[in-house]
């Protein structure tokens, strides 16, 4: 038998992403990947993974999966989440699984993972990763082409999601005492390609306003409700490419801030980028988020990216291994519980040289 996680439910919107597809822009293929990379670099580092692993990224409010192998080990970063682990499918009571812990489930252990707060996404990483064929590269699920992940879709009850590990190692199992998830208290933009495209008034607007998330928005592009930005000679330019992070303004003034699906090409003039570092944070973003943005420079945003590249590489040094019985039971949860304030050993899991996100 294919060792596998069973999708009982398969939460609100859960794909597969890993760091996306890249060198396919020219083609009109878009990227994709995670929204926030660092919260799926942390499940991977506690599963054992290399960053550029495929995992589960979550949406909202998780799904709740079976575990038809020997065992597996999964690891879950990102939003704060009831996630629960059962004895089996319909089994009455459940252990609390602690946050950014990695557990080792048995054949038909359940997971259930809950809705999501603090932040609008999470990954779920299993050890060894899962066993889905790449396309033009990447996991990543691209659900607009259909392309990737798992038939190119959302997860669906009943789906069997193949591992590429018949069971867990015997390793430890490990933790990460803290993860910052924090958005900044704003969003860091350089102006431009076509600032020049509004007016001044516009671009002052931009600046000094706070916009909130609306509820259209998407894996796409994130749409902004707040002061319309004033153009300067029409809202139409000849297309051409967009970036991670672009942010478009249409002709009704409201900013869309392009995230990891975002076309290749558009013809809406584009009043700043977002810089790469504050990219995750804006993943993270639920609707009704407010936000609001401050320009720098290109060499700010290239040194906040060697910040960003370098707090990504210290993640595997802060997780620490959990000196208790690798399978979840309840003894172990509590033993689990009173080291959370602790720290034990330090065992470095593997992980890629630190991933590099594009920057302008």
């Amino acid at each position: 038998m294919t060792p596998a996680l069973r999708v009982l439910a398969p939460g609100l919107m859960t794909t597969l992403q890993d760091l996306g597809r890249r060198g396919y822009q020219h083609l009109g293929i878009p990227v994709s990947g995670a929204l926030d990379p660092v919260a799926l670099g942390a499940a991977n580092a506690l599963a054992g993974n290399g960053t550029a692993t495929g995992a589960l990224e979550i949406a909202y409010h998780g799904p709740t999966l079976a575990v038809e192998a020997e065992s597996v080990r999964l690891a879950f970063a990102g939003g704060a989440a009831a996630i629960e682990v059962l004895a089996g499918e319909g089994a009455a009571g459940a252990t609390p699984l602690p946050p950014l812990q990695s557990v080792r489930l048995r054949r038909g252990q359940v997971l259930r993972v809950g809705g999501l707060s603090e932040s609008a996404v999470g990954y779920l990483a299993v050890e060894g990763g899962f066993d889905a064929a790449p396309v033009l590269g990447s996991q990543s699920t691209y659900v607009r082409g259909g392309l990737g992940g798992f038939a190119g879709r959302p997860l669906r009850a009943g789906d069997l999601l193949p591992l590429r590990q018949a069971e867990a190692s015997d390793r430890p199992d490990s933790m990460l005492p803290a993860l910052d998830l924090a958005l900044p208290e704003r969003i860091r933009v350089v102006l431009g390609p076509q600032d020049d495209h509004f007016t001044e008034r516009g671009r002052r607007t931009f600046l000094e306003s706070a916009y909130t998330v609306s509820p259209a928005s998407d894996r796409m592009g994130m749409r902004l409700d707040g002061a319309a930005l004033e153009h300067s000679g029409g809202f139409n330019i000849v297309s051409d490419g967009i970036a991670p992070g672009s942010i478009q303004v249409p002709g009704n003034g409201l900013p869309i801030v392009l995230l990891a699906d975002r076309q290749t090409t558009g013809g809406y003039p584009k009043i700043a980028t977002v810089i790469a570092a504050d990219l995750p944070a804006l993943g993270r973003l639920a609707p009704g988020a407010r936000i609001a943005f401050a320009a720098v420079s290109i060499a700010e945003a290239e040194a906040a990216h060697r910040q960003f590249a370098a707090r990504l590489a210290a993640l595997p040094r802060q997780i620490i291994a959990v000196r208790s019985p690798s399978a979840l039971d309840e003894a172990a949860l509590l033993l689990r519980a009173n080291l959370v304030s602790g720290v034990v050993s330090a065992d470095d899991p593997p992980w890629d040289p630190p991933w590099e996100p594009p920057h302008r």
